[in-house]
């Protein structure tokens, strides 16, 4: 089969991080490289990447961008077929990554395999996981007609982004802006649902409604001017928020999420909402936000705050 690089984008995940790197060591197709992009940590994070063998990518908080970290790290990368994975997500299974890379084998036409994703029950929110369940269904997609996929879980062929980078400006959805792009130039696309993972969502109503917003800014740069009213929003909230209500009585979750239910969804579309009425370029400060957890500083903004 094709040679294949991992590449991981980390921030302070040394408490899920040795789970993946435990994953990828058990599959059945054991991968060539990996490679972890490490934006800023202060944890052990990059330690326990570089015990497990992988290289090390450093990339500033002031740089960071979805987009310009991915391509840093595939610049490193040296595999045909380079896997995308979150470094809170664990593989489901030792058959994952074959699964990835068995497309890019058999069908030259193919540059890009995006794989099932779930949640766990105990820390992920239940609108997460609904959300998880209509974007990642059990069956399998071996022409997607359209460009819909996710880097938390998602192989590209080398070959294909040494022509097509991804774009560093956007703050988000760098993965739809890119399959948009291989697929108007006639590249395929495949959703294989064997391939699955368990992705650690564990954001709370600000870093989740961030996620939106900039999300949203980056859906205005790529598809052109967007708007969403605040009645739509407060709509499209009702609505989620009574299906995920109907979604959770048969499971008898309703009564544990009660409360967690609409405060999901109020984040995820006020921070729509919001990404939706920005018509500017985001400051970097804005995007330092987006990207990072509030009260952040890294190694190297510690080091110039004590020489000042």
């Amino acid at each position: 089969m094709s040679s294949v690089s991992i590449v991981i984008r980390a921030l302070n995940e040394s408490v899920h991080l040795p789970r993946l790197l435990e994953g990828l060591a058990n599959q059945s197709l054991p991968p060539d490289q990996i490679v972890l992009v490490d934006s800023g940590s202060t944890d052990q994070t990059v330690a326990l990447a570089a015990q497990a063998g992988a290289d090390i990518v450093h990339i500033t908080p002031e740089e960071f961008s979805f987009g310009r970290s991915l391509n840093r790290g595939c610049a490193v990368a040296r595999g045909d077929v380079f896997v995308f994975v979150s470094a809170h997500v664990y593989p489901i299974g030792d058959g994952w990554l074959e699964a990835m890379v068995r497309p890019f084998d058999e069908h030259p036409d193919v540059a890009l395999v995006y794989g099932r994703q779930t949640g766990d029950e105990y820390q992920s929110a239940f609108s997460e996981l609904e959300i998880f369940r209509r974007w990642f269904p059990d069956q399998s997609d071996q022409n997607q007609d359209h460009p819909f996929c996710n880097n938390a879980n998602c192989a590209v062929r080398a070959t294909v982004w040494s022509e097509f980078p991804y774009d560093e400006e956007l703050t988000g959805l760098e993965d739809l802006d890119w399959a948009s792009r291989v697929q108007n130039a006639g590249h395929r696309i495949w959703y294989e649902s064997t391939a699955g993972i368990v992705h650690l969502h564990r954001e709370g109503f600000s870093r989740t409604r961030n996620r939106y917003r900039r999300e949203a800014i980056a859906h205005k740069r790529i598809f052109g001017h967007q708007k969403m009213g605040l009645l739509e929003a407060f709509w499209l909230w009702l609505l989620n928020s009574g299906r995920d209500y109907l979604a959770a009585v048969p499971r008898r979750k309703l009564l544990r999420n009660l409360l967690s239910i609409p405060k999901f969804r109020a984040a995820q579309f006020i921070g729509t909402w919001q990404g939706f009425r920005i018509n500017s370029n985001p400051t970097s400060a804005l995007k330092r936000r987006f990207y990072y957890p509030k009260g952040f500083s890294s190694r190297a903004d510690r080091v110039v705050h004590r020489a000042g």
